[in-house]
């Protein structure tokens, strides 16, 4: 029953939204945004935690700021996602794509793994590809809810994309990628201890899949950082692709998959710090600790104060 209530609410709010005209969808999100996030504080600390983790520096206020508006933002995704049947018709009124490295990528004969995360309209980059004829492979962690897993899904393959479930990344995206393909990885968030590597990220070990940086060692094929922020002084989102990331190969697997991974999680941190509004701050990046380290939030069993 409540999977059912979950679908039902789910599919009615990206139903309203997609009626909408978008600039109202776009309003209305947001306002709703807001409502989920004064319903859940915890989100809310969460939020204000990660920011203080990774900008110590700043005032209560400044991080304040930085969360309202990625909580807007946030709303702003969703009335995006709602939109996405229409996306392909209405690309040039949405975003701008600047992606001639990219093309330069795939045309190694490799395949091309596009490292991305959660930032800006991040559902708008496989749609940015498709219109291009150029339909891509993301992989992603299937909803636990299997109807709205089915129902993200759907929105998400209207242009041709094809979702590659987490349990079967490896397999899928060699296929791919030997096809010469697009293989679109989010590595930003928290990662099971058992298949990450913790390198820093903002300065503090995080628990980051290893899954793009063994594909990259094993294949060769390129690694290009994607993202897509708002570009108010345009009214549009900047899809862009930046030069393939030179990833030296050695001797030492292991060493190579967490120097690489390291490189990764740097390219993520330097776009967040040019555009702080536009990540997901409610993501407890920092969840899992390398062995022996206590947990990190305060609201985690075993929690203790660090000095910061």
């Amino acid at each position: 029953m409540r999977e059912r209530i979950e679908y039902a609410l789910i599919w009615s709010i990206l139903k309203f939204l997609g009626l909408l005209p978008r600039p109202a969808a776009r309003w209305a999100a947001a306002k709703l945004a807001a409502l989920v996030f004064l319903i859940n504080p915890a989100w809310r600390r969460v939020a204000l935690f990660n920011l203080s983790l990774a900008f110590p520096n700043w005032t209560e206020s400044e991080r304040e700021q930085v969360m309202r508006k990625m909580v807007r933002n946030l709303g702003w995704v969703a009335a995006e996602f709602a939109h996405l049947p229409d996306a392909r018709k209405n690309a040039d009124k949405i975003m701008s794509v600047e992606g001639a490295e990219f093309d330069a990528a795939q045309k190694r004969g490799k395949g091309v793994l596009l490292l991305t995360g959660h930032m800006g309209a991040w559902e708008l980059i496989p749609f940015a590809r498709a219109g291009q004829e150029k339909p891509m492979y993301f992989v992603a962690r299937p909803i636990d809810n299997p109807r709205v897993d089915a129902l993200v899904n759907w929105y998400r393959s209207l242009s041709g994309n094809v979702p590659i479930p987490k349990d079967q990344a490896a397999r899928g995206a060699l296929r791919v990628l030997r096809g010469g393909g697009v293989v679109g990885i989010l590595i930003d968030q928290n990662t099971a201890p058992e298949e990450a590597v913790f390198v820093d990220f903002f300065g503090v070990p995080a628990a980051t899949t290893a899954g793009l940086a063994r594909l990259a060692r094993h294949t060769g094929a390129p690694v290009v950082p994607g993202y897509t922020y708002w570009d108010e002084s345009i009214g549009k989102y900047r899809i862009v692709a930046e030069a393939p990331l030179v990833l030296e190969r050695t001797d030492d697997e292991e060493a190579d998959i967490r120097a690489y991974t390291a490189r990764f999680n740097k390219v993520i941190e330097d776009f967040i710090r040019r555009f702080p509004d536009q990540w997901l701050w409610a993501h407890r990046r920092w969840k899992n600790r390398p062995p022996g380290e206590p947990p990190i939030y305060p609201d985690q069993k075993g929690y203790v104060p660090q000095a910061r």
